[in-house]
């Protein structure tokens, strides 16, 4: 128990304190960067948000231009840190696919799953056939891991979070110093939670953090090749298309993760399309309902942006 609360309290105090800073593989250009900021004006996502207990909130985007020789990074409001909502079950599934390259376990592991973690009710995209995970189900660790990306099942996420564990998941991304996007929290009540965790903060990040995580899949660096491609794979079965996907042509691949909860919006990924390649990320204090057209129109040009930039 001792050991449990260290650890969490040491987390805290590394999300309270910590910076995100653009690392110097990016290159940076003004010019980049303000036509990045026009379009998030100019489809009405630059005001500052009532995110009520949280406070005032604003946007956090970011993108990564990849169709150079090199990548070239520009947004608004990289660094601030907002609720990711399922888009952090991409850090888990990082863990996920590291320990099985480390040889510790196998994708087909048979895992039997246990309550609380069966939080589920109904399904994230109600089209998808697979069933509701349920207490006593014996299901294999890939199954749980393509039904937390693709579906975005928060009863997968749970399980998944106890297999890789907390600590590990975070040592993981402070290897990579995305500190203050660590794992804080399941997806259940506070008053289920695993002892010590019941009272930390909830899971936080920013855009750079996760363009980053999604550049290092680009490049084959997230762990290692293996990690990379699995990650990617997985990312391009995404079920969720009613965000940035939808501002993108058809011809376009977008391997990412969606999230969404409350008032929070958000959806990261890479976007290849041809010789067009970058990374969109973006976090927002906005209702889905809401939200939606000016995701579209946000996706749409910034991909016009990176084509005109490199016709």
């Amino acid at each position: 128990m001792k050991l449990c609360i260290t650890i969490v309290f040491i987390s805290m105090c590394l999300v309270l304190s910590a910076q995100a800073k653009i690392p110097s593989y990016y290159q940076q250009s003004k010019k980049f960067n303000e036509q990045l900021q026009t379009i998030v004006r100019e489809v009405g996502l630059d005001s500052t948000y009532d995110a009520g207990e949280d406070g005032k909130e604003k946007i956090s985007f970011a993108v990564i231009d990849l169709t150079g020789k090199k990548p070239i990074i520009g947004g608004m409001n990289l660094d601030n840190f907002i609720y990711p909502a399922s888009v952090y079950k991409m850090y888990v599934a990082m863990e996920i696919l590291k320990q099985v390259s480390n040889g510790e376990y196998s994708l087909y592991k048979p895992f039997v799953v246990k309550s609380p973690n069966d939080v589920d009710r109904s399904k994230e995209i109600d089209y998808d056939p697979r069933p509701l995970l349920r207490n006593n189900d014996t299901v294999t660790i890939n199954y749980l891991l393509d039904l937390m990306i693709t579906r975005s099942d928060n009863s997968a996420a749970n399980c998944l979070i106890d297999i890789a564990t907390r600590p590990r998941i975070n040592q993981t991304m402070h290897q990579y110093n995305w500190h203050g996007s660590e794992v804080t929290r399941k997806f259940l009540k506070r008053s289920v939670e695993d002892p010590g965790y019941d009272t930390i903060r909830s899971t936080e990040t920013c855009a750079l953090h996760a363009a980053d995580f999604m550049y290092k899949i680009y490049k084959g660096e997230l762990g290692n090749s293996w990690v990379s491609m699995q990650m990617k794979a997985v990312l391009g079965r995404q079920l969720d298309t009613t965000k940035l996907s939808t501002g993108l042509p058809s011809s376009a691949m977008f391997y990412h993760k969606t999230g969404w909860w409350s008032i929070y919006t958000n959806d990261v990924g890479i976007v290849e399309d041809g010789n067009i390649k970058y990374i969109i990320s973006v976090f927002t204090p906005v209702r889905e309902q809401y939200v939606r057209p000016q995701l579209k129109e946000l996706s749409r040009r910034v991909y016009e942006l990176i084509r005109k930039l490199h016709s």
